[in-house]
């Protein structure tokens, strides 16, 4: 029913965004990625909406992001995932890490997301896998919001030490890694897995 909706954000909650449209204030539950980037923004923005209709609740869903959107709407064809739990999954992971996952078989990182067990996560994946192409993300970019300077120096040393890429992605995924230096990364990683 609505496509996008531009105005100025009015308000800003941990889960949700209020924003004026002609004098209108439209409540849109969003992902905390989406929520982060409006912070401090002044100027009209243009939020990707999805109107999610029960018998007793009309609710709006919105992203930044076309491609936020489309992979939000793509977990609500997975049986027994509603709203609430997609919109907790995108909260957690980029849409390139949630394809990555998928594409990849990674129970252990799609479970990462509140709401998502191993059930659900092999329930995705079985789902999923076949409307996921490949040439929808590049494992470069996959986790990336993490990466500073010394990302791939740790990731190379954790390599060597014997775990798996996917093993120590799902870990830097746990941390931010921005600002540490390589040992500090190899430090924080090790008491995440020893966990």
């Amino acid at each position: 029913m609505y496509n996008y909706i531009k105005g100025k954000i009015e308000e800003i909650g941990d889960e949700y965004i209020v924003v004026d449209n002609n004098g209108i204030g439209y409540k849109i539950m969003s992902s905390k990625h989406s929520i982060e980037s409006i912070k401090d923004v002044t100027e009209n923005k243009k939020i990707y909406t999805y109107l999610n209709v029960r018998e007793d609740d009309l609710s709006l869903y919105g992203f930044l992001t076309k491609d936020e959107l489309s992979i939000f709407k793509l977990l609500l064809t997975v049986s027994k995932i509603g709203p609430k739990v997609a919109l907790a999954i995108v909260s957690t992971m980029v849409p390139n890490d949630i394809r990555y996952a998928i594409n990849n078989e990674d129970i252990n990182l799609l479970s990462t997301a509140p709401g998502v067990g191993k059930k659900t996560a092999k329930r995705m994946i079985l789902e999923l896998k076949d409307k996921i192409e490949d040439n929808n993300f590049t494992e470069n970019n996959v986790l990336n919001k993490n990466k500073g300077p010394d990302y791939d120096e740790a990731l190379s040393a954790l390599l060597a030490l014997g775990y798996t890429k996917v093993e120590v992605k799902e870990v830097f995924s746990k941390i931010d890694t921005k600002n540490l230096q390589t040992e500090d990364i190899i430090k924080k990683a090790l008491k995440v897995i020893a966990k």
